[in-house]
């Protein structure tokens, strides 16, 4: 069901054809908040398109087709935007990992805690680039599509890094400090 605001998100920043959409998936977009393939996205735009949310801007040779959003699909995009965030099915492989860490062995435990800090400390730099320059305003007061989404994966990313030394403190204590 996300992928389809997704794909009005963003037609509502530029028109673009499907390839390019799925270009936008391949990137950050898919990296950090929702993955998507071309056999996902062009049955989702032909939908969009027989519901009135997105129209065919144009048509070009070989049947390049550039898609841009209808007012009724930023209106959509508006309501789905606003509505409150609701709980929803949790399956998150990595936070199952870190419930059963104390199954390991406390070495094995270090070392899966060590490698969350260093690659969240790789994360973090990229991120950090990002988010550390002017305000991205792309006119009428908007911002430049996913910069509070890299805002927020840069503090995500600190959170989890400061979570895994916190939990090698907890780990040291119960072990007596070796």
């Amino acid at each position: 069901m996300a992928l389809r605001y997704a794909l009005l998100g963003l037609l509502a920043e530029r028109p673009a054809t499907g390839y390019e959409l799925a270009k936008e998936f391949e990137g950050d977009l898919g990296r950090y908040a929702w993955q998507a393939g071309h056999n996902r996205i062009y049955p989702e735009l032909a939908r969009l398109v027989d519901e009135g949310l997105v129209e065919r801007a144009e048509e070009g040779a070989r049947g390049r087709r550039v898609h841009a959003v209808t007012a009724s699909g930023l209106a959509a995009l508006r309501a789905w935007l606003l509505e409150p965030w609701e709980g929803s099915t949790v399956r998150n492989e990595g936070v199952l990992r870190l419930f059963l860490l104390s199954a390991l062995d406390p070495g094995d435990a270090r070392r899966i805690l060590h490698e969350i800090v260093a690659q969240s400390e790789k994360e973090i730099i990229p991120l950090r680039d990002i988010v550390s320059g002017e305000t991205p305003v792309v006119g009428e007061g908007r911002l430049a599509l996913g910069w509070l989404a890299a805002g927020y994966g840069l503090r995500q990313y600190e959170a989890s890094r400061d979570w895994a030394v916190w939990a090698l403190g907890e780990l040291h204590k119960a072990d007596g400090g070796r």
